[in-house]
């Protein structure tokens, strides 16, 4: 489980900030949304251009220098930062063990300090292009087989699977079962990936996922929550009482619904519907499997009942899982959905960059309504507008 995120010159992150997923005394809602005192994921609330995604993308940028080919490049770097070096470190726990993974970059997206500490153990060491490690049989590494742009782990893992080192593996498992997902990417031209699996065997695209394992958990969904649908994958479908479909060598999704005897298919569906199928496969699988559901722009075509039913869906279902996501509903911020530990507002200081504030820094009773607390400003992260406009 992700607990902390130290990031510095990241982005729109310009000085550190320590992002921390520890659970805090509050008492409620501990047995559903804490895990081995580590809360089961967070919301990212505040202005438009704040830096929320920013925030969950400090996480998802690890499982790409992991598990992808995607490596820091400028972009990347804070623009109005002076600074030569970005540093993102991350702490997980698993049970009693303790995983500290931190990372500094040079503007040129060269690796200038890679450092793995378990339980305070320092096993791997790596200065630029020279590395010494007590995980494997060779202790020490340099040019020759350091590449500087990618990291010494990634090779290790992929070479040795850290098969002498169980808790290692199992926080590797957790990385590589993780999802991102982002609701607007098929909007932006040209169209990007609205999600990212880092496991190759975990087929997060819907039809990917449909054809690997069929419809029945997406039905199952649908029917547990009382929704009016059902879905179908086939080349054969009648769509009206006039019309059936024939689709060759292909198959498509339809919906049909309760007492009406017509199928729609999705290109005819609401945007709703076609993000929401987009989003169950991953939601699915992480609630599963376990590893982190990393979702930007988490309210796009979604009513505010239907985000709450995801959110208390993951959180109830997910025995070794966080959900790591960003909203502009406010609706969210109950305390029967959410710890006050688990919500972040965002606000962007100029110059000074992205801040993130704890709602929990400001010590809310579990009684008291945080989203009128929000909207009031006491947690910061509220955009500020003239309403009136002004007069020219």
């Amino acid at each position: 489980m992700l607990k902390t995120v130290r990031i510095r010159n990241y982005r729109s992150i310009r000085d550190e900030v320590i992002v921390d997923f520890g659970a805090t005394k509050y008492s409620m809602l501990r047995d559903e949304n804490v895990i081995n005192n580590v809360v089961k994921g967070a919301l990212f609330v505040g202005g438009n251009a704040t830096g929320k995604t920013n925030f969950i993308f400090s996480i998802s940028v690890l499982l790409d220098l992991l598990f992808t080919n995607i490596q820091i490049d400028m972009p990347q770097f804070c623009l109005f930062s002076n600074e030569n070096e970005m540093l993102l470190e991350y702490t997980f726990v698993f049970d009693e063990d303790i995983i500290v993974y931190s990372l500094t970059f040079d503007r040129n997206g060269s690796v200038v300090i890679e450092r793995l500490y378990l339980n305070d153990d320092l096993m791997l060491d790596r200065i630029k292009l020279n590395a010494t490690t007590k995980l494997t049989e060779a202790k020490t590494y340099d040019s020759t087989t350091i590449d500087d742009k990618t990291l010494f782990l990634k090779n290790i893992y992929f070479n040795t699977k850290f098969t002498a080192f169980p808790v290692l593996h199992k926080w590797f498992e957790y990385m590589s079962n993780s999802i991102y997902f982002n609701a607007e990417r098929k909007q932006v031209f040209p169209p990007m990936p609205n999600v990212v699996a880092f496991n190759p065997s975990i087929k997060a695209n819907i039809r990917e996922y449909l054809e690997k394992n069929g419809v029945d958990e997406i039905n199952e969904f649908f029917s547990e929550f009382g929704f009016n649908q059902q879905i179908e994958y086939t080349s054969t479908q009648k769509v009206s009482p006039f019309t059936t479909v024939q689709i060759a060598n292909a198959k498509e999704i339809f919906f049909k619904r309760k007492n009406l005897n017509i199928s729609m298919p999705i290109s005819l569906e609401s945007l709703g519907n076609k993000t929401l199928l987009d989003m169950l496969p991953g939601l699915l699988q992480v609630t599963k499997n376990g590893g982190m559901f990393i979702v930007d722009e988490f309210s796009s075509a979604f009513h505010n009942e239907l985000e709450e039913l995801i959110v208390r869906y993951f959180i109830r279902k997910s025995k070794y899982a966080q959900m790591f996501f960003v909203s502009h509903s406010t609706n969210l911020m109950k305390t029967t959905l959410l710890r006050p530990d688990q919500i972040y507002a965002v606000e962007f200081l100029n110059d000074r960059g992205s801040k993130v504030k704890r709602f929990s820094s400001e010590h809310p009773r579990e009684s008291q309504n945080l989203e009128k607390m929000y909207l009031s400003g006491i947690f910061g992260g509220i955009p500020r507008f003239n309403q009136e406009g002004s007069d020219v």
